[in-house]
């Protein structure tokens, strides 16, 4: 098959072949874009957050009645946790990986209010924190049951010891994070902690935060009118727990509400929602560009082969073959194609430069340009199987009649 001939039929009836190549090329540039940004979101998913998810849930308890007393019933409800059979352990905690609401500070390494701190996770645990959330305790010591102080809402000051993860020190100590453990660091711009241990990996609540894994422990009980209970239970049993735990926390005391029971797992889920809505419209996006585009080169292939009948007919006549004609409008789809993607990989990059710019986002990975041409290509072919396949099968004696 000449290439010649073909080019020169796309000159002279140009109009239909530059919109389909248009068509392709930003079709392409919002597939590629679009994919990068699904990739990008389901590697944030996948994040793992550094605590024993599938076996921990969390359950809340406000006090209202006008005698209740707070901390003794936290110090009972811990005990009577830690007593059921299949819990490993139980904390009170001020907030929950993963759930969008809790406390953040600023930590640095020298005092003075110029400085500016590095902005850290806070969460609150007694001596079972680690092993409650399953953490993983690298390098230190963890806390012990004497360094467990009681805070209250209006309370500013705080403990003078500090467990971080290793994303913390690598931040507060870029040079050598190994050295941060039994280093002081600053809170409130002068008030000293001194780091005593150091976890592998712990999330904060806000998954879109950059320093979403920059964690501090810090050891504490909380007496802020209600208490939320972390509570890991053993390998395959947080399901049965649950509801014996709820029914337990109520029985014991009849002053508070017992309410906000969820698991980890529909806390990761409730804090991904949106991610997970957003890949799934850009999925259908994608799909439906793909099923416009396709339906457009069908449209102008038809368009093609009912114009042409006449000069099908006649090739027909003069000995051209099925085959022949089939590869005709197969190529003539492939030149289109091909100018539309090598135009839609310029229009591509060039996107994901100004997105990178208005949205911080990553830039595409290196297959994924070549990847959409390839795919975009066998779809133009696929798409004009069916009308080449109709030009082919046009009987020369009926085409040389058709006026």
């Amino acid at each position: 098959m000449e290439l010649g001939p073909i080019w020169r039929a796309l000159l002279r009836n140009k109009t239909g072949a530059i919109l389909i190549a248009l068509q392709i090329a930003v079709t392409m540039a919002i597939m590629v874009n679009a994919i990068s940004i699904m990739q990008e979101r389901s590697s944030m998913m996948a994040r793992p957050s550094g605590i024993d998810e599938q076996n921990t849930f969390i359950l809340s308890s406000d006090g209202f009645a006008a005698d209740f007393n707070e901390r003794v019933t936290v110090e009972e409800d811990l005990a009577a946790l830690r007593a059921m059979p299949g819990v490993v352990n139980a904390i009170q905690s001020n907030s929950i990986p993963l759930s969008g609401g809790g406390w953040s500070m600023g930590l640095q390494t020298e005092p003075g209010a110029e400085i500016d701190g590095t902005g850290v996770a806070v969460y609150f645990v007694d001596e079972h924190g680690l092993e409650t959330f399953g953490l993983n305790l690298v390098a230190g010591e963890n806390f012990s049951a004497t360094d467990i102080a009681w805070r209250g809402r209006s309370e500013t000051s705080w403990p003078d010891k500090t467990i971080i993860t290793r994303a913390m020190a690598a931040a507060l100590y870029p040079d050598d994070p190994g050295s941060a453990l039994g280093k002081t660091v600053y809170i409130n711009d002068d008030e000293p902690l001194v780091i005593t241990g150091i976890i592998e990996q712990m999330q904060a609540p806000w998954n879109g935060w950059d320093g979403v894994e920059r964690v501090m422990l810090t050891p504490n009980y909380t007496l802020f009118g209600g208490a939320d209970y972390i509570i890991r239970t053993e390998p395959g049993r947080r399901d049965e727990l649950m509801p014996q735990v709820e029914a337990l926390l109520a029985e014991r005391n009849r002053d508070r509400i017992v309410r906000s029971m969820r698991s980890m797992e529909e806390i990761r889920e409730r804090s991904y929602r949106g991610d997970s809505s957003m890949i799934k419209i850009l999925a259908f996006t994608i799909i439906l560009l793909i099923a416009v585009t396709s339906l457009g080169i069908v449209g102008l292939a038809s368009f093609s082969v009912n114009r042409r009948t006449k000069q099908i007919g006649t090739r027909r006549a003069l000995g051209a073959s099925k085959v022949a004609v089939l590869r005709y409008f197969m190529t003539e789809n492939f030149i289109i194609s091909l100018i539309g993607v090598v135009i839609g990989a310029a229009l591509t990059i060039g996107l994901n430069i100004v997105m990178i710019e208005a949205f911080s986002l990553t830039r595409i990975a290196w297959y994924l340009v070549p990847a959409a041409m390839l795919m975009l290509l066998v779809v133009g072919q696929l798409a004009v199987l069916g009308p080449a396949k109709r030009a082919a099968s046009v009987p020369p004696a009926v085409a040389t009649r058709t006026v």
